[in-house]
């Protein structure tokens, strides 16, 4: 077992149970990619067992901080067994949840959705591309199904010095699976969809916009960065008259449109828009238009800190331009995945926008990711979805 040393007074946040160690920590070691080594601090006492890296700045990622446990397959199938009891007791109104998000459930750099009878899954990690078979493997036999599509094409590879793959690892057939989703039902490509498939971690939000919706009795509603039109067929849902949904993306306004007809609306009631939102808000506005309620649930803007003032400009332009659209009484329901925007700064943002906007705005709900997709106190950095209700005052 090779021995990876971490430089004095670097020890403290494995010491606090956090999973990563960074390239200028180590002291001294180095190993294959994805190899797991022992990790020590300067007076060679024990700190964990990590996945090495050589090419990624997160140079190692702790596996376990228990000095008797072993990284082998039994590990790997007890992580994954108490990934999938943490979710058996969650109240998910779904046949598609996340059964492994990463670091949150001691497998950094693996990320597992199930999506009604197939699995998809990102191997993010060098560690978790080295033990690949294994964990297929565990998951296959922890959940019983028989397939399993690799969906390992995030960016986040290259960092690792990993490739994209794509493709069945297990099983085949159809890439487009149905699921069930509280009251409505929605397709999903796990070939071609954005990030594994869908954006499960909006689960909550959207039966949260249905059932507002209903509550104030929104009548005109727009979707922006609609994607597939998850929150639209909430609205519908929730009784909007009619639902503008917003995309860059064809395809996807093409499945939302065929989201909408799956699940029995009249097709009179929504309408699609193949264009930039920035600019579909302005030409709103200089029309006069006023909505009930808008949902702004954008690309991440600011992945890193280093992209956080550029994005935060982005952020309250959009958030001032659906804040002046709404009518007063209106619901803003905006939200940002950037892991670069803290909470904090988020809330500042929009706050910042209502007062550009000549907008008294009321902070209604602050929200989160669905509830399976947990963040870890030691883990801080995996809170990375921020979503504010704002209702407009005046």
């Amino acid at each position: 077992m090779k021995t990876v040393q971490v430089r004095d007074g670097k020890e403290r946040s494995l010491q606090k149970r956090h999973p990563w160690v960074f390239q200028g920590s180590v002291a001294s070691g180095k190993a294959d990619s994805g190899e797991t080594v022992r990790v020590v601090g300067g007076d060679g006492g024990f700190l964990a067992w990590a996945a090495y890296s050589p090419t990624s700045t997160i140079r190692l990622r702790a596996w376990s901080f228990d000095e008797a446990e072993r990284i082998d397959a039994a590990f790997f199938e007890r992580r994954v067994s108490q990934a999938l009891a943490v979710r058996a007791r969650l109240p998910i109104a779904s046949d598609a949840m996340r059964l492994v998000h990463g670091e949150a459930d001691g497998l950094p750099g693996l990320i597992v959705d199930r999506y009604a009878d197939t699995l998809s899954v990102q191997f993010g990690s060098a560690g978790a591309e080295r033990w690949k078979a294994v964990i297929a493997d565990a998951l296959l036999k922890a959940t019983g199904l028989a397939r399993l599509y690799e969906r390992s094409d995030a960016s986040v590879r290259s960092l690792e010095g990993l490739e994209p793959r794509t493709g069945w690892l297990h099983g085949g057939g159809a890439t487009e699976v149905t699921i069930r989703e509280h009251d409505w039902r929605l397709t999903v490509d796990v070939a071609e969809g954005h990030k594994t498939g869908f954006y499960l971690d909006q689960r909550d939000s959207r039966k949260l916009f249905a059932d507002t919706v209903r509550h104030f009795g929104c009548q005109r509603v727009l979707n922006c960065y609609s994607y597939t039109g998850g929150f639209s067929v909430a609205a519908l849902h929730g009784g909007a008259a009619h639902v503008t949904s917003v995309d860059s993306s064809a395809p996807a306004l093409a499945r939302a449109e065929a989201h909408v007809a799956l699940n029995g609306f009249d097709a009179s009631r929504h309408t699609t828009l193949d264009a930039d939102v920035n600019q579909t808000l302005r030409n709103a506005l200089q029309r006069g238009e006023r909505f009930d309620a808008i949902v702004l649930d954008p690309p991440k803007f600011a992945p890193t800190v280093a992209h956080a003032e550029r994005a935060a400009r982005a952020y309250k332009d959009i958030n001032r331009l659906a804040l002046q659209l709404l009518v007063p009484g209106g619901l803003l329901f905006t939200f940002s995945c950037s892991g670069g925007i803290s909470a904090d700064l988020f809330h500042k943002i929009v706050a910042s926008a209502g007062l550009d906007a000549g907008v008294d705005g009321l902070f209604y709900a602050r929200l989160g990711a669905a509830p399976d997709h947990p963040m870890t106190v030691t883990f801080p950095e995996g809170e990375y979805l921020k979503g504010l209700v704002v209702i407009r005052a005046s």
